[in-house]
């Protein structure tokens, strides 16, 4: 058997070449189950590229927008809170007896089936949304920074500690370098998670957003419109896991020391 060339592989080391290897590959899938199925259920990706680009100015891009704006502020309340509760709980003893049993008891549960429950207390608008995201993606979070802070050894408090730093450089120098790296992997596995959570909770009581346009073409019957939203959806999640990578990239540089250039 022929080896795989060497120049290949060097050129998916590049972020873009693996994205573009990525999308070649979804189309040729996508292609196969067009000519398969038939082009009534499955339009092809010319047809479905060309009217994304029709729609995306005037319709899809406020579609687009308003769910991009929800997941954000979603992500960003979960950040904020999930990430001071973790590192509250693993820097205290006895919070994290008093607050543990109670992500555990909490975080299997179904947050969507509260949605009904969210809408009678919130109302109709975006609220009910960005706190159901918020309920899914929290506990992630927490999690992820508690085990950050649990997997530094104490030696290395003990050091901190005898240089005379204070508290806020404790937290710059040592807590916050070992807890982001966990964090940001919470956060990539968040995003897929909360836009899935919010194509379902924009299916209910919404004019504006990428899942109600996508359930609205397929009430429709319209194809066409329902796969350009599906691909606006895509194209929404790959924006978000690349500005996450670039983020990640430059506050975690520690991380990928040894790393050849490309390498993740």
């Amino acid at each position: 058997m022929k080896p795989i060339d060497k120049r290949w592989i060097r050129l998916l080391d590049r972020p873009v070449s693996r994205t573009l290897y990525a999308v070649a590959c979804v189309l040729l899938l996508w292609l196969g189950l067009h000519v398969a199925l038939g082009a009534r259920l499955i339009p092809s990706p010319g047809q479905t590229l060309i009217r994304f680009l029709t729609h995306f100015p005037d319709v899809l891009s406020r579609h687009l927008l308003a769910s991009l704006i929800r997941i954000l502020a979603a992500l960003s309340a979960s950040l904020l809170a999930g990430g001071a509760i973790g590192l509250w709980i693993g820097l205290n003893r006895r919070a994290d007896q008093l607050v543990t049993p109670v992500v555990y008891l909490l975080y299997p549960l179904p947050k969507i089936a509260f949605l009904p429950i969210l809408m009678v207390l919130f109302g109709l608008g975006d609220a009910p949304k960005v706190f159901l995201i918020f309920l899914v993606v929290v506990f992630q979070i927490v999690i992820a920074a508690r085990d950050g802070v649990r997997e530094i050894p104490q030696p290395l408090f003990h050091s901190v500690l005898s240089l005379g730093l204070s508290r806020k450089d404790l937290y710059r120098h040592l807590v916050l370098p070992a807890v982001l790296p966990r964090i940001m992997t919470a956060l990539r596995i968040s995003i897929g998670i909360s836009i899935s959570v919010l194509f379902f909770a924009e299916s209910f009581a919404t004019t504006y957003g990428i899942g109600y346009f996508i359930m609205n073409s397929w009430l429709l019957v319209n194809y066409v419109d329902m796969f350009s939203g599906i691909l606006g959806l895509s194209l929404l999640g790959l924006g978000l896991f690349s500005l996450l990578d670039l983020a990640e990239r430059r506050l975690c540089r520690w991380t990928r020391a040894g790393k050849p250039e490309g390498g993740r």
